[in-house]
């Protein structure tokens, strides 16, 4: 399905440029006309043939409108090239920001990538533009006086040969600026971030050193940068001047020569009107612009994974969890979140994890299905990191139900058998009435209604999604709170329908009732976990016996096999 849809747009990329370049066709006619239409109407008008002139000059005003109708149907035709690669840079950066926690992602999203959709949009304009002049100048040069052409074409070229050369220079301080610019945009969000504590600690002049540096780098790179456009002036002045001052001293010479003075005139309109003016704005295209275009790309796409990159497991033995010495932390300076974990949740589990909020449940949840990359240890679903499972493989064997659930608008049958779209009625019937949402969907008005989800409340969503969960064909389902905006009866009802589900039930839990409902019951506490069932944890886990507080519950849910131990896990020496 990538590699189709991959295809398809490079399909219509490939016809919105052939249209661009179908509708540049008309540009070139006043672009070569207008030097021949000077020097025919000059010549008229001097030899007394004044309706001639005219009729040269009114020729020259119709093919501008020829030209201006081609450059409106170019504008039309620009969007299709843009959007699509400003489409793809954006999931380029949210990607590799997700998976590697980069600060300097926030300047890429921000920033740079509308730097390179609005210079690329520039750039096509501006080469086009320069390719249409060029042509068309040489060719009326070429068709008013050869001669003409001989003096002016040589240095044009020279000088814009001289600004490409110039590229190499301007090319090392554009790279500066943009490191400049991404370590100012860490430097300042960090210390944004933090004024509070920073007023409240009296450390105003530590924050303004930690702001003021990046500051002066990227305002030295700025200085260094705009140094290459003295350089560029006399380039132009080479390319856009010297044709100019050499038709201009050569005159006399061409007129003795035969040429006439409207033909004289005609090159000079050429060069004035022609080069002189695309020659300036390619280079300034080039020089500024198309610079921070080509590093900027590079820029995202080195430190931006594509979003279809291919992984290179599509088989698992089985979907048994393998944790050892597994740490992760938000960030390389970051403290870990969890360190040196060792757990296996083997198949046809039920396991409870329970902690403080902010002790990294959540993250645990994410590493175990692949939406995280541990930072350190290994962590193994079938024998194999997640992160290096296909997708296709990946959303076969596991299925993540967040706390924010998502419903799309579209009927109720649609959102539930989103992960099994051959379903039949029966399967779904079945689903519903497991997980409790039988009088919900009654409500909605049945299978073929539609939804609307800002209509719906936050647990309504959860109950749609715990079905969608439930019918999918992943043995291995993790409820990231998923339950947390249902009544105490209604999770418990979604929770034993998981729990008789075929296949490893991991539940983040939100109610201490979740634990007691659990197989086993995994404790995170700061640098160490407590792994066990309910009774036991009661007697080895003083976190547990805090969560669990004064809850009592009722005997039918006593978990089962309590006669089991507790294992605590400390982290490894």
């Amino acid at each position: 399905m990538k590699r189709e849809l991959a295809y398809g747009a490079r399909a219509v990329r490939k016809r919105a440029t052939l249209k661009l370049v179908a509708w540049s066709v008309p540009e070139i006619l006043p672009t070569a006309v207008y030097g021949i239409a000077v020097a025919r109407a000059t010549d008229s008008f001097l030899g007394g043939h004044a309706w001639q002139g005219i009729a040269w000059l009114g020729g020259l005003v119709a093919t501008a409108g020829l030209g201006s109708a081609g450059a409106r149907q170019v504008y039309a035709r620009l969007g299709d090239l843009v959007e699509p690669l400003r489409d793809d840079l954006v999931r380029r950066v949210v990607g590799g920001a997700i998976r590697s926690g980069d600060d300097g992602s926030v300047a890429r999203l921000n920033r740079q990538v509308e730097i390179v959709r609005d210079t690329f949009a520039g750039l096509v304009l501006v080469l086009r533009s320069f390719a249409v002049t060029l042509f068309g100048v040489l060719t009326g040069l070429l068709s008013l006086a050869p001669l003409v052409a001989a003096f002016v074409v040589p240095p044009f070229l020279i000088g814009f040969a001289l600004s490409l050369a110039v590229l190499g220079m301007a090319a090392d301080r554009v790279r500066a600026s943009l490191a400049a610019d991404e370590e100012l945009a860490a430097a300042a969000g960090m210390v944004f971030g933090g004024v509070r504590d920073i007023t409240a600690a009296g450390s105003e002049e530590y924050a303004e050193w930690l702001a003021g540096r990046p500051i002066e780098a990227q305002a030295a790179a700025e200085r260094a940068l705009a140094k290459v456009a003295a350089l560029r002036t006399l380039c132009f002045a080479v390319g856009g001047w010297l044709p100019l001052l050499i038709l201009l001293a050569t005159g006399p010479w061409l007129v003795g020569r035969g040429v006439s003075t409207g033909t004289l005139l005609g090159g000079l309109t050429y060069v004035l009107i022609g080069l002189q003016p695309a020659l300036n704005t390619v280079m300034n295209a080039l020089g500024d612009s198309g610079l921070r275009y080509v590093i900027t790309l590079g820029r995202i796409l080195d430190t931006s994974p594509a979003a279809d990159e291919p992984r290179p497991i599509d088989k698992l033995t089985g979907y048994q969890v393998g944790i050892r010495g597994l740490t992760f932390a938000y960030g390389p300076n970051a403290e870990p979140v969890l360190d040196k974990l060792e757990l296996t949740i083997p198949e046809g589990d039920h396991l409870a994890v329970v902690g403080p909020s902010g002790i990294g449940k959540s993250t645990l949840a994410g590493l175990i299905c692949g939406m995280l990359t541990p930072t350190g240890g290994r962590l193994s679903l079938g024998g194999a990191a997640p992160t290096e499972v296909t997708t296709r493989q990946l959303a076969a064997t596991r299925v993540l139900i967040p706390q924010e659930a998502y419903v799309f608008t579209g009927t109720v049958r649609a959102n539930l058998s989103y992960l099994l779209p051959e379903a039949t009625d029966g399967q779904l019937d079945k689903a519903v009435d497991a997980i409790g949402a039988t009088r919900l969907i009654d409500r909605i008005g049945g299978l073929d209604a539609d939804i609307r989800p800002s209509e719906l409340s936050a647990g309504e969503k959860q109950l749609l999604a715990l079905v969608r969960a439930y019918l999918s064909p992943a043995p291995l389902v993790v409820l990231d709170e998923a339950t947390c905006f249902l009544d105490p009866e209604a999770e418990r009802q979604a929770e034993e329908a998981f729990a008789q589900r075929d296949g490893t039930l991991v539940v983040i839990a939100h109610r201490i009732s979740s634990a007691l409902r659990a197989r086993r019951i995994l404790v995170l506490d700061g640098n160490k976990a407590a792994l066990g069932t309910h009774a036991a944890l009661l007697r080895t886990s003083p976190l547990y016996r805090d969560l669990h507080g004064n809850w009592a519950p009722t005997s039918q849910n006593t978990p089962p096999g309590t006669s089991q131990g507790a294992t605590q896990i400390q982290p490894a020496s």
